[in-house]
């Protein structure tokens, strides 16, 4: 009998005991590097769990998590592996235009997230841009940049 994917998912993610960790340089740098790649104010490597989306690294914002309910993380975990989740404008997306994230702060209005999948296959989260402000879809190319930097991600979780 298969597991629940999400079972499966979850135990994923806790066997790479990152969780609640100390934020560490390697990350910091690639969230840097993905937020100046699209211009953006706020860049995230964000793992999402049963309850919440944790941010290992953050650019741009001081919170540490967010409720899962919320997340607009936890809508790309939903992607096949290695997917894009990109939103032009929250507040026309019928997911997100009633979103606390997107009409409070931080105002998520673009977001585009890079899906976290492990060498297993299983979807732990994303590397994702944000801004306060509506974008057009970025082109092909700057969105496979910002897969390498998520595949760069996981290759240091692994």
């Amino acid at each position: 009998m298969n597991p629940d994917p999400e079972v499966a998912r979850l135990a994923a993610l806790k066997s790479y005991r990152v969780l609640d960790t100390p934020p560490e340089d390697v990350f910091d740098e690639i969230t840097a590097r993905a937020a100046a790649l699209f211009d953006a104010p706020i860049s995230l490597v964000s793992l999402v769990d049963d309850h919440r989306q944790w941010f290992k690294s953050r650019q741009g914002l001081e919170a540490c998590s967010t409720s899962r309910e919320v997340a607009f993380c936890a809508h790309a975990l939903q992607l096949e592996p290695h997917g894009v989740l990109i939103v032009e404008d929250s507040a026309k997306d019928p997911r997100f235009a009633q979103n606390p994230l997107a009409i409070d702060e931080p105002f998520v209005k673009f977001y585009v997230g890079a899906v976290l999948t492990s060498d297993d296959g299983h979807n732990l989260g994303t590397l994702c841009v944000i801004d306060n402000k509506p974008r057009p879809r970025p082109d092909q190319n700057l969105v496979e940049q910002l897969k390498i930097l998520a595949s760069l991600v996981v290759a240091r979780l692994e």
